[in-house]
């Protein structure tokens, strides 16, 4: 009998300002901005409170459903080099925000609802400090290694440098598309690291994390023929 899911919130950060893409939050996808993807998707999956984190005029003056709260973020946190634990750690601050947390980044549009739906039932078993979505990766990366000066270091088990890739366990690396946390817990750590780290896994085509103008055309390729296909 699946675990009844907790009440949650979610967080999405829109940052101003991007190099690789101006404005890419705010552009419309598929016939709505960017980041209305990630409102729509977490009331879809059941979010009782939507909050935003920004720093963008037109967002703080938008008229958005009544479950969304808008949280200005300072300068000091708007920079392109702030890591994302700061923004976050902020935005539940100053909300005052307790409970379960989604956060949500707006550049992953292919998220569905069932994947959010999924991270939330695995936080809900209790084991886990974090969930986030994962997508399968080249497993040769086991074969790397760090440099110690002129020392190498291997990432993993220095047998996987001389192994067949074949013979090499599953990779999965984080798709940046959900992460499932506790509010108490992380404002007072501040940081996303733990030991216990659960994990649902996402396919590659919706692992899609728009930063050019080539990942935004793509998403919003998919996403016309996903409509298509759900009218057909």
């Amino acid at each position: 009998m699946p675990l009844p899911m907790p009440a949650w919130t979610a967080v999405i950060p829109l940052r101003a300002g991007s190099k690789g893409l101006p404005s890419k939050n705010i552009r419309p996808l598929a016939g709505k901005p960017l980041y209305r993807h990630a409102v729509d998707q977490a009331l879809a999956a059941g979010a009782q409170r939507v909050l935003i984190t920004t720093d963008i005029p037109e967002v703080l003056w938008a008229e958005l459903p009544q479950q969304v709260t808008l949280v200005e973020r300072p300068a000091e946190l708007a920079g392109d080099t702030v890591p994302m634990a700061p923004v976050l750690q902020h935005a539940l601050q100053t909300t005052d925000c307790h409970g379960t947390v989604v956060l949500l980044q707006a550049t992953s549009p292919l998220r569905q609802r069932a994947d959010i739906e999924a991270a939330l039932a695995v936080f809900a078993g209790g084991y886990f400090e974090l969930v986030m979505s994962v997508t399968p990766a080249e497993r040769s990366v086991l074969k790397w290694g760090t440099l110690r000066g002129n020392r190498f270091q291997p990432l993993s088990d220095p047998a996987h440098c001389f192994a067949n890739r074949q013979s090499l366990p599953p990779v999965v690396r984080p798709n940046g598309a959900i992460y499932v946390l506790d509010a108490d817990r992380f404002v007072a750590s501040g940081s996303f690291v733990s030991e216990r780290i659960g994990v649902v896994e996402m396919p590659a085509e919706r692992s899609q994390d728009i930063d050019s103008l080539e990942d935004f055309e793509r998403c919003e390729a998919l996403l016309n023929q996903s409509l298509k296909e759900s009218q057909a």
